[in-house]
């Protein structure tokens, strides 16, 4: 889902550049305190929040994932976190990456997009107690359906495999078939399968259009088109085990086939090295691991867990140092591959994700019922841990970093929308 990448002078002095030419439209509000510990009422608006850098382009985002994260791992996320992240919501039902000011009415300038919306969504919905909330939203994302059935990032942009799928995540989360949903005719299944590309060349890989509109393969757009595919949301179970996978050719290929058909490219592309690789503004090629994390959930969804064994060994790895540095965002991601490949996300490589997401925000009201007895037994241990990833992360990134806003930069300078979790960026096998 995203470019995480570490500040450097080279990206600073990039902003710089690119920022005097195009500021993000994205940015509807006053930049706030970064901050992840005010006090409580605190004006800036990250009262609750998860993370300390920046919130302005995926406030939102990562606090969904935040308390997704915790769901998944029995975690009882603090009242503030998820109040946080209801005040954040529109009248109208849709969110923005980050208001500053809640209490601020939002109007034609707020931009709005449908990934923090239905990625919020899912979160409220796991939480539980936010039905409100929840219908509005999802009342809010079928207003701006694409007459295609899908969906792009903000209302009216081009459909795409990334926020058509999201979305199908929040509708299948919610217990509502995607496949109802239609506008014209047409379901987000239908847009999604669109975005499918031919074996021959691309290797069955969802796309995700380039400058001139065009679908290019993507990596990322794959892992999220095999979720959408499957209608599976951003948490996902491991799959049926099955064969490995290969790409079967079809004019009309059904969205079973087209799942498998990504898995196939996935598992091409993680085949030498055990992970995805990373290109943005002329950097040298480096490993992606919040992709690498999202291709786990999706080939473990598609075909078992043991597809998904060896980038998960990589992670697991390698992961800790990048988490570490990069915030809420990823640690919620690596805990969200754990779960799906039946891996203990309280011991990933000797980390304790759990309890390093947790240090990264207010402290969690406790555990589930049925995770007590195992949090029990490693409290001493699991509070260290929690102290230990603070002091660790109190300069870490969110889990986008400035890498994040070079990309928002650029492509808001072309006038090309940009995906909150930073899927436009080009990806390399």
């Amino acid at each position: 889902m995203n470019v995480r990448r570490r500040s450097s002078a080279a990206a600073l002095a990039a902003i710089a550049v690119i920022g005097a030419a195009a500021a993000p439209a994205v940015a509807a509000d006053p930049s706030p305190s970064t901050s992840s510990s005010a006090p409580s009422g605190k004006s800036d608006g990250t009262d609750g929040l998860y993370g300390s850098a920046d919130p302005r382009y995926d406030g939102v985002w990562r606090q969904s994932l935040a308390l997704l994260a915790q769901d998944t791992a029995g975690v009882i996320p603090s009242s503030s976190a998820v109040k946080w992240l209801t005040d954040q919501q529109c009248d109208n039902g849709a969110f923005a990456p980050f208001r500053a000011d809640p209490a601020k009415a939002c109007d034609a300038k707020t931009m709005v997009d449908t990934n923090s919306t239905a990625a919020a969504v899912q979160a409220l919905w796991a939480v539980g107690g936010h039905g409100d909330a929840v219908e509005e939203a999802l009342g809010w994302l079928k207003s701006v359906q694409n007459a295609d059935g899908g969906w792009g990032y903000t209302p009216g942009s081009p459909s795409e495999a990334n926020s058509t799928s999201v979305v199908i995540g929040a509708l299948a989360a919610t217990e509502t078939d995607p496949g109802t949903v239609k506008k014209g005719g047409k379901s987000p299944y239908d847009a999604l399968l669109a975005a499918a590309l031919p074996c021959a060349g691309d290797g069955g890989a969802f796309g995700y259009p380039d400058q001139d509109g065009k679908p290019v393969a993507n990596a990322d757009a794959t892992a999220a088109g095999v979720l959408g595919a499957l209608g599976k949301g951003l948490v996902a179970e491991a799959g049926e085990k099955t064969a490995d996978a290969t790409c079967t050719a079809s004019d009309e290929p059904t969205r079973e086939q087209a799942a498998a058909n990504g898995a196939a490219y996935l598992a091409g592309a993680l085949a030498k090295d055990g992970h995805l690789t990373s290109a943005l503004g002329g950097s040298a090629e480096q490993p992606d691991y919040g992709n690498t994390a999202d291709a786990v959930v999706a080939l473990a969804a598609q075909g078992g867990k043991d597809k998904a064994a060896k980038p998960l060994a990589w992670l697991e790895k390698n992961a800790a140092k990048w988490a570490g540095e990069s915030g809420p965002a990823a640690y919620a991601q690596l805990i969200l591959a754990a779960h799906a490949t039946g891996t203990d996300p309280r011991d990933f490589g000797g980390t304790d994700l759990v309890a390093a997401l947790n240090a990264t925000g207010p402290a969690p009201q406790g555990v589930s019922a049925e995770d007590s007895a195992t949090a029990s037994d490693e409290d001493g241990k699991g509070q260290k841990d929690q102290k230990d990833q603070k002091d660790q992360n109190e300069d870490g990134d969110s889990g986008f970093g400035v890498w994040w806003f070079v990309g928002v930069c650029l492509v808001f300078g072309i006038g090309i929308g940009f995906l909150l979790s930073g899927r436009t960026k080009k990806q390399q096998p």
